[in-house]
């Protein structure tokens, strides 16, 4: 019988950190689409929209491959997936970035595994706390910070609530990845996880939207908007969540988390690929100690320096 207290850590393979890569891809293109979308449309209507067609995207695809969905029995932690994962934290990040930097959101959603650690430390069992991981983590945090730049934390306490709305998402998101831990012990499928959380979040925000932002008053959305839209659905929600609870499933909670560290990567790479930004001394110091951070939770490269095998 394998002693839990020795289960400190879940351990990532190379398909895992593959994974974590293309989710920093999908997720980091979210903030972009969202900016996009503010441009003619409110938060609860973006919400509405980015839930609700990829909701019917993959039921879709339920029906015509004849995916088995969980039973009524489920529905209910589908529901409490749904507020923590979709509903509370995307209303929150939409209303912040209506009043703080892009650059501030960012810096404040890299909080996400700091959470995720303290929350898998105190509800969990194989996925403690370690020197290593705080370390990681913080080395991580240092790291987005160093790379959007302090200059984004002249803003901390300019809009004090939407501040706490980014920390309030954060902290959702942590007890989301917890939650969500329960429905591979049961058996049921990443793709089913994905499309009962969204469904489960559509049907909370229909009535929300409806009566807050009235949808049906509003003008109608120009053709980069619906761009954005196509993107923030299909990129950032149906694949990424679909890829996001297989990792959950296989490396735990706060290992899928880490996520948030990678995505300012993600998005500085874009403005060099795609806008022809210029990558500066402080972009490549940040991710040097992201990488150091993920190196030192993962723990197999300093074992390797040291001669010494790593435990899985």
């Amino acid at each position: 019988m394998t002693n839990p207290d020795a289960q400190t850590q879940r351990r990532m393979d190379a398909v895992d950190w593959i994974t974590l890569a293309i989710l920093s891809l999908m997720w980091g293109c979210a903030f972009f689409f969202l900016a996009i979308q503010l441009l003619d449309l409110p938060p609860f209507t973006i919400v509405l929209l980015r839930v609700g067609l990829a909701a019917l995207l993959l039921l879709g695809w339920a029906a015509v491959t004849r995916a088995r969905l969980p039973g009524p029995k489920l529905w209910p932690a589908f529901l409490v997936l749904a507020v923590l994962n979709n509903v509370i934290p995307f209303a929150l990040y939409g209303f912040a970035q209506q009043h703080i930097t892009s650059a501030l959101a960012g810096i404040l959603n890299a909080t996400t595994p700091l959470w995720g650690v303290l929350v898998a430390h105190l509800f969990t069992h194989d996925e403690r706390a370690t020197p290593a991981k705080i370390v990681g983590v913080l080395l991580g945090f240092a790291g987005v910070v160093t790379m959007i730049g302090g200059d984004a934390l002249g803003g901390l306490g300019g809009d004090t609530l939407a501040q706490a709305a980014c920390l309030g998402a954060t902290l959702c998101y942590a007890f989301a990845a917890i939650w969500a831990r329960r429905f591979a012990a049961v058996g049921v499928t990443p793709l089913s996880v994905a499309t009962g959380q969204l469904t489960a979040a559509a049907v909370v925000m229909i009535p929300i939207a409806a009566i807050v932002d009235r949808p049906w008053t509003l003008a109608a959305p120009s053709p980069a908007v619906w761009g954005a839209i196509v993107g923030m659905v299909l990129v950032s929600t149906v694949f990424a969540y679909v890829l996001y609870f297989r990792l959950v499933e296989r490396a735990g909670a706060s290992n899928s988390l880490l996520v948030t560290f990678t995505i300012p990567v993600v998005a500085i790479l874009l403005g060099v690929v795609l806008l022809g930004e210029a990558l500066m001394a402080k972009h490549f110091i940040g991710m040097a100690l992201i990488a150091l951070g993920l190196a030192a939770i993962d723990g197999r490269p300093w074992a390797r320096l040291r001669g010494v095998a790593p435990t899985i």
